[in-house]
This record gives C-alpha cells, structure tokens and sequence, in this order.
C-alpha cells in the first residue's frame, strides 16, 4: 500500500479581513509581516531615523525649511510655539516633538558644534540631565546665519521639491547645503535593525579636506583632519590607527576625556569639560558611588557649579592629594572619560549605507556637484530667456517710428502684438515684451543700455555653457564656495588631543585599604567582618534566636567572596563592600545586601584572593562534582552568576579544598563512604552533574558529608574505600559525625 503524503508544514496563520467584502479569511503571518510590518520599517529607516547626505533627518529639514520660509534667516525672532505651528503644516507629529527637535539644534542647548537656530531663553544643556527647557511660549529663536549656506539658491531648481503630507504645499527632499554639514554636526538615529551615529569635525578642517579630495581622489585626510571636534571640547585620545578605520569603514571608536584644572588654595578640582556622551548628573553619581562604597577615598565633596558662564563640577579633595593621580583613577572608573562609537550609517539616494569620511566625502560632492550643475542650468535658461526679449526688442530700436505707426494704426488692442510679430519679424513672446515698454523709456540712453546688456547676456550664456559642458569647472565653483564658508564661518577646534603612553595599565589601580580581618558567615546568611583587635576585645558572638555560625575565615580586606545559593547561583563581593563590625552585632545580611532574588538563601561562602584549589559539590543523589576555582573568575566585574553549579539534584554540601582530601558521605539508610577525591577528576563546566561516588539503595539519599582529617582516618579505615562508586558501610557505630568536621 502506498504510504500517505504528509501534508507540507506552512506558517502559522492569522484571520484577516478583506475590505469591502465582509469576509475573514485565514492568511499566513509571514504574508502579514510582508504587508504591513515591512513598510514600517522601511519608512523609519529611509523617512525619519537616519540622516541624508545634506546632513538631516526629514523632522530637521522640515523645520529648517518652515523657518526659512518665515523670514527667519534675515528677520527678527519669533517666539517658538510659532515656529512649532507653522511646522507642522509639514510635519505631521505632536508640538512637543518638533520643539525637542528644534531645542536639540538651538546654540542654547549646546548639543551642536555649529547650531543652525539662533536661539533666546531657556533651551537646556545638553549636557545636562536635569537642567530641562523651558517651553515654546516662552523662547525665541530665529536660524543662524550659517544657514544661509544650508539654502543656498534653493529657489533656483537646486533640489528636487515634493507635495507635503496633505498636498496643500511643497517642501524639499535635501538641503543644498554648501558645505558637508552631514560631518560637520553630529547625528543620532535608531532606525529598526539599523542605527546611526555620526561625531562631528571642525568646520574648517572638513572643509579643507573635501578640497582636498576634489582636487585629488588619493589625498591623505591626515594632513588637515586630525579627528572629530566635540561641541562640548575635552581630550581626544588620539590613536591614529583607530582614526584610519573610521575614515576608511565609518565604524570605530573615539576615548574623550574630560578637561579640569586644579586649585591649590581651595584643594578643588574644577571640570570644564566633559564627554558628550555623559552627563554632569552621571559623573557626580558615579563619583558619589565610589566614595560610599570606600574606592576613592580622597574626595570629601563634590558640587554641581554650572551657571550662565558653563559647565563647571567642583570637586573638593583633602589635603595631601595628588590631584592627577586621583584623576587618572577616575578616568578609568567614571564617566569623566568615555568613549563615542562612530556608526556613519547615511542615507544615499533612499538607501542605508555605512560609509568612511573619504566615501562621505565623495557621496557629498557627487551630490553638491548636481546642485550646481542645476543652478547653473536654471541661471543658463533665465538669461536665455531674458537675451530672447532682448534680441525682440533690438529689432523693434532699429526702427521705433514703424513700431510706434504698427500701434497706433493698430485698431483692436488684441492685434497690436500679432501685428508687431509680422511687422519686425519676431515671435510672440518677444513681442509682448515690447508692447508693454512703456513710452518713456524709447529715449537714447535706454536703447544703448539694453543693447549693452545683450552683449553681456551673450558671454554669460557663452560662459554657463561651458560650465555645464566642463565637471572641472563645476568642481573649481564648488572648491570656492566651501573657501568661502571657512572663511565666514571657520572657528578654532574645541576638542585638543591627548597622548596616552601605549604601555599604560588600563585596568584601575586599586587602592582598596589591606588589613588583615576575621570573616564570618552563618547559616542564616548574616555576614561579619572583624578586625583581629576587635576580634580580641570581644565577647561571645551574637547572632539571631535558632541562627548558628556556619563557617569563619581569616582573610583580608582585598580577598574576593563568592556566595554560593540555593538557586545554583554565585554572587561575587569583595570584603571591602562590606563595612568593619563587632561580634556583638548582628551583621550584614547577605541576600539584601547583594540583591538576591526573592526567597533565595545563602548555602556557602568561600573567600579567595587567587581563585586557586577546587569546590568540592556534593549532591542528594550521590554524586560528586570537583570544580576548579578559576572557573568562577572573571574578567569583567560580574556580580552574579548564573548556572553555577547543576539543579538537577539538591545540593548537600559544598567545601573548597586546596588540592585532595578525604571525604565521607553518609545517607539516609544509615550507610557511609570514606573517599579521597582525587578519584574524582576535575570538570572545568560550573553546572557539571558530577561522576557516581556513592551507590544509593532504592529510596535512599545522600543526608550529610564531611571532610576527614589525617589523624581521624586510621579509625575509619572499615568505611574508606579504594574506587568508586561503593555502596559503603553501615555506620551505626558513628555516633557524631560533626565532630569529624574541620
């Protein structure tokens, strides 16, 4: 018999309705997705999230445009909620998202190096967290004179134009801009799958280097562009290796670091300027975090002192303190140095694209070389026109009297421009032209300065052809105007350069405070750290009703403490974390200090300063796992880990056990083993489930284990056993076992 063909597995699908029909049908989600989450996501990434080669994401071009239009570039202020109204005639969004838009490019905010809004009143800093704007009825703005070049002859044909969301106007689909203002201010965006973030460079070096490049596709940008410019200044670490990378691939990143200066008088330490990618609020925290927790000990207070002159963070130090050896420290553990991850993710031609400077700038005078070829063309064609009329009106000045005779005999006026065209032999339009020059003007000084002007016409025309027939020349006018920009609006660079040495440790030194200290921890979870004089001083250890010790350690102050969970997890400390207390106090409880999870306890602690020797797990169900310490070390500072060690059975016991010992498992029907556990081989996986070292009858269950001192073996060599797994001995004759405990 032939076997049945399984039907073929498709997509899960949905109930859709078909309009105008009144029907609901099944359809596949994957044809759903296709249909409606598609167009979504394209429309974020090619319609708002991701900047265009002139610079801006449509939300900026759209107020840009709005303001343009109002007169603002040359006109007085105008309070902002009037801007925000007019702009949204083309961006169909909420008030307060086009004045974000409109606050984040005011020169108030400080968020650009070269803001496009001239801006009055409260507008916020972007470098701070908690210094909010004021709201739009309040503020006044107007655009900033750079962006005359933003809409350079953008009345002359230069962009393409299209309807805006309801067809009642139209706005462009780029800027003209006049120089590359995509490198020249930077811009973020997160699109869907895709993101965007482009740092900003001097205005004069990336001009240069756009020269540069136009006169010779193989120039080296090292030579004028030495790396981004910051609106908010500081350091860059200059790694020129890492530079190339970004200018070739458009993906790297840049370390900034904060510039401060130090007052011997007041023992302060003022920073002016910091990172652009932190806030003042997140250094202070920071900073804050680190005094309490006892790492940075040299700080006695630190204050927020920005005004209307800047930013400012005051940090009071006590006396003795090395100030660049503290801010060396905290460079490493605050935000006060950080780094600017460049993704120049742009927008060409509706498409996504990840681009270097060089091929930025290229993309950029491709695009510029359009505009100008455009406007050229658009000039060529008026003054085509204009020399047209005036070739009409040369054939009508060398015989006025016939023209003025063809008027005057002319009974019906809509004959009078047909009856000049026969007369002079010209057509239709040039002929209007001249039917409406007024009588005042046939004298001898008019004739003589439009004939003057048709000779100037004629090598303009002459001229403009050439250009267009010429790229060269086109790239000589577009060399030009970007000599011109620097000259107008070329400003020194804000960000300076550091030089680290390459053999600089880049892990934090640690001034954590070493002292010898007693650790204890009970089987409730209350922790203790005692200093040995302390220890020495007092009396009995008190602890809660029905709460035991259950281990205690001489150690350090620097030594590392894992915490070991009943829910196979590890928490990492350090004893420094915890503060110096006395035996007749309770302690830290661990699962509040560390932030367990609810309903999670303590079930071992063990500290360690080298992550040498091995856990020893023992399990419920016989098994035994020997892990190495080293593989609870990490890198990065981790303050929990997962998975641990393995759930698949209760854990009965764990000991750290700096190489082998002897151990013995007693179960729950009365039996017990002696081993030594280098019959167990080490497994470098934490949740390893262990080898068999106990062979259990039905129902029962590991209940206890312990480890076995050298001089209690001889009595209990009856239960020692050469391999395992062994089933053991009855143990009837141990009577306590807790005595046999370390």
């Amino acid at each position: 018999m032939a076997k049945k063909k399984e039907p073929k597995k498709t997509a899960p699908a949905q109930n859709a309705y078909i309009a105008g029909s009144g029907e609901v049908v099944e359809e596949k989600i994957t044809d759903t997705l296709e249909k409606n989450y598609m167009p979504y996501a394209m429309s974020v990434i090619v319609s708002r999230a991701l900047p265009e080669i002139d610079g801006f994401k449509p939300s900026h071009r759209k107020l840009l445009y709005t303001m343009y239009k109002m007169g603002l570039l040359t006109g007085n202020k105008t309070k902002s909620a009037n801007i925000v109204g007019q702009t949204m005639k083309l961006n169909p969004h909420g008030d307060a998202a086009i004045y974000e838009t409109m606050v984040r490019m005011a020169r108030g905010n400080e968020a650009l190096l070269h803001p496009y809004v001239d801006s009055k009143g409260n507008f916020g800093k972007a470098y701070s967290r908690d210094m909010a704007y004021a709201a739009s009825r309040y503020t006044e703005a107007k655009l900033a004179p750079i962006c005359a070049e933003l809409f350079h002859d953008i009345d002359k044909d230069t962009v393409d134009f299209v309807p805006n969301y309801d067809n009642e106007t139209v706005e462009p689909t780029l800027l003209p801009a006049s120089f590359p203002s995509i490198l020249c201010n930077s811009n973020m965006g997160i699109a869907v799958s895709m993101a965007s973030n482009v740092c900003s460079f001097n205005l004069e070096e990336i001009c240069e280097a756009a020269i540069g490049l136009i006169k010779n596709p193989d120039y080296n940008l090292f030579s004028v562009l030495k790396g981004p410019d910051f609106p908010g200044g500081g350091f860059m670490i200059y790694d020129e290796p890492e530079l190339e990378k970004i200018y070739r691939t458009g993906r790297g990143s840049i370390k900034v670091r904060s510039k401060y200066n130090y007052d011997p008088q007041a023992h302060c330490i003022e920073i002016t300027e910091i990172p652009p990618t932190t806030t003042i609020e997140q250094i202070k925290d920071k900073i804050v975090d680190l005094a309490k927790s006892g790492k940075v000990r040299e700080i006695s207070y630190i204050r927020d002192e920005s005004d209307l002159n800047g930013l400012k963070i005051a940090i009071d130090v006590k006396k003795g303190t090395d100030p660049d050896a503290l801010m060396k420290r905290l460079f490493k553990l605050t935000p006060l140095q950080d780094a600017f991850s460049c993704n120049f993710n742009i927008l060409v031609g509706g498409y996504p694209k990840v681009m270097g400077v060089y091929e930025i700038l290229t993309e950029w005078t491709a695009f510029r070389k359009e505009c100008v070829k455009r406007r050229v063309h658009y000039d060529l064609t008026k003054k085509k026109e204009k020399l047209h009329l005036l070739l009409g009106l040369k054939k009508i000045l060398l015989d006025v009297d016939k023209a003025i005779k063809i008027v005057r005999e002319t009974e019906d006026d809509n004959e009078v421009v047909p009856n000049l065209m026969i007369g002079f032999g010209i057509d239709e339009i040039q002929a209007e032209y001249v039917a409406e020059i007024k009588l005042r003007h046939l004298n001898k000084e008019y004739i003589i300065n439009r004939l003057a002007e048709t000779d100037q016409l004629q090598k303009d025309i002459a001229e403009m052809e050439e250009i267009l027939g010429n790229d060269r020349k086109i790239l000589d006018i577009i060399v030009s105007e970007l000599k011109e920009v620097i000259k107008k609006y070329g400003q020194p660079r804000k960000t300076q350069f550091c030089y680290v040495d390459d053999e600089e440790d880049d892990s934090p030194e640690d001034d954590t405070p070493d002292y010898p200290v007693h650790l204890f921890i009970s089987k409730e979870g209350y922790f203790k750290k005692i200093t040995p004089q302390s220890l020495r001083m007092s009396g009995e250890q008190k602890l809660k009703d029905g709460d035991v010790m259950e281990s205690a350690f001489e150690a350090t102050n620097r030594t590392e403490l894992l915490f070991f969970t009943d829910k196979c997890q590890v928490y990492k400390s350090r004893a420094s974390e915890f503060s110096d207390t006395k035996a007749s106090a309770l302690g830290d409880y661990v699962p509040v200090k560390l932030e367990f999870e609810p309903d999670e306890n303590v079930v071992a602690m063990h500290p360690t300063t080298d992550y040498s020797g091995f856990m020893f797990l023992v399990f419920e169900n016989g098994k035994c796992a020997k892990v190495p310490m080293n593989v609870f070390e990490t890198k990065t500072n981790r303050k929990k880990l997962t998975k641990a060690f393995s759930d698949k059975s209760r854990l009965v016991r764990i000991f750290f056990i700096p190489d082998n010992a002897d151990i013995m498992l007693t179960s729950t029907k009365g039996r017990a083993v002696i081993f030594n556990t280098a019959l167990v081989l080490p497994k470098t996986t934490r949740d390893t489930i262990g080898v068999q070292c106990m062979t259990l009858k039905a129902g029962a269950l590991v209940e206890n284990a312990y480890i076995i001192p050298e001089e209690k073996l001889s009595e209990m060599t009856k239960y020692v056993m050469k391999s395992i797994p062994a089933t053991g001995c009855l143990a009837k004759d141990i009577t306590d076992p807790d005595q046999l405990t370390l």
